[in-house]
């Protein structure tokens, strides 16, 4: 396939065997293209320079009203990568990334990809013991911090850091000077004291560019270090190298086709996760396009009028089901509003999409919208849904693979054994776990040989990745994910999917969202708890959704436990932290131990057949 990258360095080419293609003409490739797209071995920093050559006076950054063109970003890299070599930084240290969605975030991130250093951003929201975790697991050497978040994130775990270079930036850094002035006289710019041995991101930019020549190896040098749970649930360090994000850079650009030089890429997702680096950062850079970035998750009627006054004619936006549904509502209730042709492919992730969602949103904005798959091992995307005329599509499931990436079902005991295609969530023969291959599968978790060796097996000269997925391949060669491996439920001797519960669940009238997980039970190894929300106005009560859910689901699928909440804790990109549902429930609690004498009783209403 051709490509707008050129590099002197070699080429690979992923090679789709004929068995596995047929799925690829719905894709809308010609097949020979998605049997045998080529990659350049090229790091990322060629990336941009290439860019800045291509598409030197087009808009590269759009934040807090401020804008950069790809010639003054690529200058800005080079200084701030000249001047953080200046002090030391070498090939192989590593940089640390406490930084929102930011014009410093990308500068940090190229300059430091462009000396061979290697990046692991951390959430902007992460405690100081989570942050000294991550610091240490990578071994950082060098911090670039946002001031205000230095005295509570940083300033606690400082001594026990093995952290020799601090540098400091305001998140107004860049804003015009008036705008930055008034704004910290009013105390609407949130900012911080930093010690004095920091150094000033402005200061490091005005440093004479010379950045040095680095010698990389694209298939083997790291980019970055992003955290990540893994199989297990175990906090680790999954290892991409320049080849994984450049190659799953251009991937998404291939899979994107219409976006060209000069669209817009909105930036809410946070940039240290992989889903907005590759999807918003690096994917952009590749097409010249122009990141709209947001610090935080703008209100929807902010997003919807920066769209009409700044965007371009088409732009993509990535989000979570959930930031479709608010944006959606949004232009439901304020028709006057339009942002006609301004979102033009969009892709949902992180969950699945559900087909209301869909043709809503693509009703109220004029824009496509389709699901996402990938997982921070893959640099992160594996999958679309092809973005084709809605009665050429199908929803409840995760897409085809991307160019040069192959899937298949494997035995859940023996990821050798391929288990082909199904029928269905009840054809329990051709459920397995989905194995990918292709450029965009990490090198290794850090330090992790075991943990490695169990997640990337060898099979026909091909590493192929575990993904901790549970699904079944149609004869279309689509995947629908029925849920994670790890959060599978045991119960009375049956294994329970959440996702299936989730989903009939759903089917409750005034039920808008579920999330199922267990709990320990003395009785049944595991009960199934539900947590609810509800739809606005709905008055139904835990006790007649229980009586809802016997008449509609198995017996041993029925929830023991429901709770009604307000709503469901998210990360930051969007995703229902079961986890933290479960580690606040007293009934885990109590099995964890940290109960003694009275057990306390969980606020939810119990079914004890």
């Amino acid at each position: 396939m051709s490509h707008e990258f050129s590099s002197t360095a070699e080429k690979s080419v992923f090679h789709v065997e004929e068995s596995r293609s047929w799925f690829r003409e719905d894709s809308g490739w010609p097949a020979e293209v998605a049997k045998n797209m080529e990659f350049p071995s090229m790091t990322l920093g060629e990336v941009l320079r290439q860019a800045a050559q291509k598409w030197p006076y087009h808009e590269a950054i759009w934040f807090l009203g401020s804008s950069m063109t790809y010639r003054e970003l690529s200058g800005h890299v080079d200084a701030f990568s000249t001047a953080l070599h200046q002090l030391g930084v070498r090939k192989g240290d590593v940089v640390a990334l406490l930084l929102p969605n930011s014009t410093q975030y990308v500068i940090s991130y190229y300059a430091a990809a462009g000396l061979g250093a290697v990046i692991s951003a951390i959430n902007p929201t992460y405690k100081p013991k989570e942050i000294l975790h991550q610091l240490t697991t990578v071994g950082a050497k060098v911090l670039i911090c946002l001031d205000a978040l230095y005295k509570e994130q940083i300033a606690p775990i400082r001594a026990d850091t093995g952290i020799d270079l601090l540098i400091g930036t305001n998140i107004s850094d860049f804003l015009p000077y008036p705008k930055r002035a008034l704004g910290k006289l009013i105390k609407r710019i949130p900012s911080g004291n930093l010690p004095e041995a920091a150094h000033k991101f402005t200061t490091l930019l005005a440093a004479p560019i010379d950045p040095p020549p680095v010698d990389l190896n694209p298939k083997e040098d790291p980019l970055v270090y992003i955290m990540t749970g893994g199989t297990t649930g175990l906090p680790k360090a999954a290892v991409l190298t320049h080849f994984n994000c450049v190659s799953n850079a251009l991937q998404c650009k291939a899979w994107l086709y219409r976006n060209k030089a000069g669209d817009g890429s909105v930036g809410i997702l946070p940039l240290f996760h992989s889903f907005a680096m590759t999807t918003v950062m690096n994917t952009t850079i590749a097409f010249g396009g122009k990141m709209i970035l947001f610090p935080k998750p703008p209100p929807m009627e902010e997003l919807a009028k920066t769209l009409n006054r700044i965007g371009p004619d088409s732009s993509t936006m990535v989000g979570t089901e959930v930031l479709f549904k608010k944006l959606t509502r949004y232009l439901e209730a304020n028709p006057k509003i339009r942002i006609d042709n301004k979102l033009q492919l969009c892709v949902s992730g992180a969950g699945p999409l559900h087909s209301d969602t869909q043709e809503r949103f693509e009703k109220a904005s004029g824009g496509r919208l389709v699901e996402g798959y990938g997982l921070t091992e893959t640099s992160p995307v594996v999958s679309a849904g092809p973005f084709r005329p809605k009665g050429k599509r199908s929803v409840g499931n995760i897409g085809l693979p991307f160019p040069g990436t192959e899937w298949k079902i494997v035995h859940s005991a023996d990821p050798t054994v391929d288990l082909g295609t199904g029928k269905g969530p009840k054809d329990k023969e051709h459920i397995g776990e989905i194995a990918v291959t292709g450029p965009q599968v990490m090198k290794e978790y850090l330090n992790q040989p075991v943990e490695t060796k169990d997640t990337i097996f060898l099979q026909d000269n091909k590493r192929w990745l575990l993904t901790g997925d549970l699904g079944f391949m149609d004869e279309g060669g689509r995947i629908v994910i029925l849920d994670r491996k790890k959060q599978l439920i045991k119960n009375k001797g049956y294994s329970v999917l959440p996702n299936e519960v989730e989903l009939i669940m759903e089917m409750h009238p005034d039920v808008e969202e579920v999330a199922v997980a267990g709990l320990h039970d003395d009785n049944t190894g595991e009960a199934i708890k539900a947590w609810v929300v509800l739809n606005k106005n709905a008055e139904t009560t835990e006790e007649e959704i229980l009586a809802w859910a016997k008449e509609n689901l198995a017996h041993y699928k029925v929830p023991k436990y429901i709770e009604i909440r307000q709503e469901l804790p998210r990360s930051l990109i969007g995703k229902i932290l079961k986890r933290l549902l479960q580690e606040e429930d007293p009934i885990w609690k109590a099995a964890q131990g940290k109960f003694r004498g009275n057990r306390p009783q969980p606020a939810s209403v119990g079914n004890e057949v």
